[in-house]
């Protein structure tokens, strides 16, 4: 599966995997004036034991299911409370003949201020198989790989799975078409400015029922994936949830629909149209 920027990002459109149990290493930093200024998020949007699932579409075959979980955990970074969030997916039996998903993604993100401080993952697709570990020192802005390099990134920094949260503590209420919302995310080795604009609202259908939304367009790159840069579309949930329910991209091999089948733990009512 091939990188999505903010709808791979945000939505998982690289597919992630079964869950595991792997302990991380969280990261012990020292106190310093910077780390006390993480500036903390109010939000109602999720909380821990929130679940959702995702089936992914490749034209009109059910290629593969991904899971976002948000856990509870007792682990703190200099006292800061973490919570524990879980992309995992795979690929359905029907299409593991085509090409076989299984991976892995897992965040350990600062419940206040819901930045990422350990990134870790695990990627096994069609045989290719590697893994990424990133250690974010938020208080100095920097990045650690697992290659040992080190990477200055901005405040607010986000990896792949802390970006789809932290998504969602945007206010869109009081949103114009063709606003746009920025979200930096450190992927691969480099530091990747990511935008969406907003195209509006609108009620959709899907699998489960039809949904007030908020309407937006990831700004992608022109080329190698996407035939235009307007090619991917989601629609997020009009409820102080702003859960991503549906996204669809048109690539130059095909179209890819990604929509919400099954959920659990929301923090809010969704915003379904009887």
């Amino acid at each position: 599966m091939q990188k999505f920027t903010l709808a791979v990002v945000a939505l998982s459109f690289a597919l992630a995997a079964t869950a595991r149990n792997n302990d991380l290493q969280v990261p012990e930093t020292n106190q310093t004036e910077k780390e006390q200024k993480l500036i903390n998020i109010s939000h109602n949007a999720f909380k821990p034991g929130e679940k959702l699932v995702y089936r992914l579409t490749y034209g009109v075959f059910d290629a593969g299911e991904a899971t976002f979980r948000v856990v509870d955990t007792k682990r703190t970074i200099k006292g800061r409370k973490l919570w524990r969030t879980i992309a995992t997916g795979k690929t359905v039996s029907a299409f593991e003949w085509f090409y076989k998903v299984d991976d892995y993604y897992e965040s350990y993100i600062d419940a206040d201020a819901l930045v990422p401080w350990v990134f870790k993952r695990r990627v096994d697709e069609g045989g290719f198989k590697f893994s990424q570990d990133y250690t974010f020192f938020q208080h100095k802005n920097e990045v650690e790989t697992e290659k040992g390099n080190v990477h200055e990134v901005p405040d607010k920094v986000q990896d792949m799975i802390s970006a789809f949260y932290y998504a969602r503590t945007f206010d869109f209420s009081k949103a114009k078409k063709g606003d746009t919302f920025l979200v930096n995310i450190f992927i691969d080795e480099e530091l990747t400015p990511t935008r969406i604009k907003y195209l509006g609202k609108e009620v959709i259908r899907t699998r489960k029922g039809k949904y007030r939304c908020h309407k937006f367009a990831p700004v992608v790159v022109e080329g190698r994936i996407f035939p235009s840069d307007d090619a991917a579309t989601i629609w997020i949930t009009d409820d102080e949830n702003k859960i991503p329910i549906m996204a669809k991209a048109k690539l130059h091999f095909g179209s890819v629909k990604m929509h919400l089948v099954r959920w659990e733990g929301l923090n809010n009512p969704i915003a379904e149209v009887k």
